[in-house]
């Protein structure tokens, strides 16, 4: 059929032949060389498991690491956009606070848009849908979810990992938050432009937990001033400690210094 070339390997030369036979043959003959003769080389014939390098190792930590969000302040369609690309990058992000997203135009204006929003029914079953959410984190989730080509398996991926939530709650209460500058409107809407609330938006249109989320903010900020006074008084004990001892430990600080483990 062909001429066997010598200089390459008895797998190589399998996997050449396999190639260059028509394709309805083709699965045929790779059993049978796999029989006859296993290639020394098995990527060319079967799939093989990569092995994880350290830089996957180190992206992998990176992309197990959650992104805590706090939605107070921002746009409610630029903070959607960059959220929707970072789930779609494989990052989990947490969003709080939803109900402080603002959104750029008048209050009245957008509530009448969100009222002609929620007509758009199925005429003979509203309840197949379309399906309209009242509390700002749903609101702001599906902002989102139009984002992401959500019907496929990408996007339902994607989507698992966001999660959001009105007010702050454990244990997203005691960690630190972050803000999207892109996003913020101080940032990206001039001073004169007026905005609407997400949060009051979502409470004329149905939303019944704006006073107890008000609520439980208010509880979380007085135990968060607590906490921070215990923190700070921690921290100035600390810087005590140091200076008290600092005669004492000064030969080994030198040491420490001169290898560049202390600066």
């Amino acid at each position: 059929m062909f001429s066997v070339i010598p200089t390459l390997p008895r797998g190589w030369q399998c996997a050449y032949y396999v190639l260059r036979i028509k394709p309805r043959r083709r699965m045929k003959l790779v059993t049978s060389f796999n029989a006859i003769a296993p290639p020394r080389n098995p990527c060319l014939l079967q799939r093989t498991t990569p092995s994880l390098s350290f830089f996957s190792l180190i992206m992998a930590d990176r992309f197990n690491k959650v992104l805590l969000l706090d939605g107070r302040g921002h746009l409610l369609g630029r903070l959607a956009a960059i959220v929707a690309k970072q789930v779609l990058l494989g990052h989990k992000v947490v969003v709080v606070r939803c109900e402080g997203i603002n959104i750029s135009g008048n209050f009245y204006r957008n509530k009448l848009k969100y009222l002609a929003f929620l007509r758009k029914r199925m005429n003979t079953n509203p309840s197949r849908g379309p399906y309209h959410f009242r509390a700002p984190s749903r609101i702001f989730w599906r902002t989102v979810r139009g984002m992401l080509p959500h019907k496929t398996k990408r996007g339902q991926a994607a989507l698992e990992r966001l999660k959001v939530f009105d007010g702050v709650p454990p244990p997203y209460d005691k960690r630190k938050r972050m803000v999207v500058p892109a996003a913020l409107k101080i940032v990206r809407l001039k001073p004169t432009r007026k905005f609407a609330l997400l949060g009051r938006l979502a409470h004329e249109v149905g939303w019944k937990y704006q006073a107890i989320t008000a609520t439980l903010e208010e509880k979380r900020k007085e135990k968060a001033k607590i906490r921070y006074t215990k923190k700070k008084t921690e921290i100035k004990l600390s810087k005590l400690a140091e200076k008290n001892v600092e005669s004492k430990i000064s030969k080994y600080t030198a040491v420490l210094k001169q290898y560049g483990v202390l600066v």
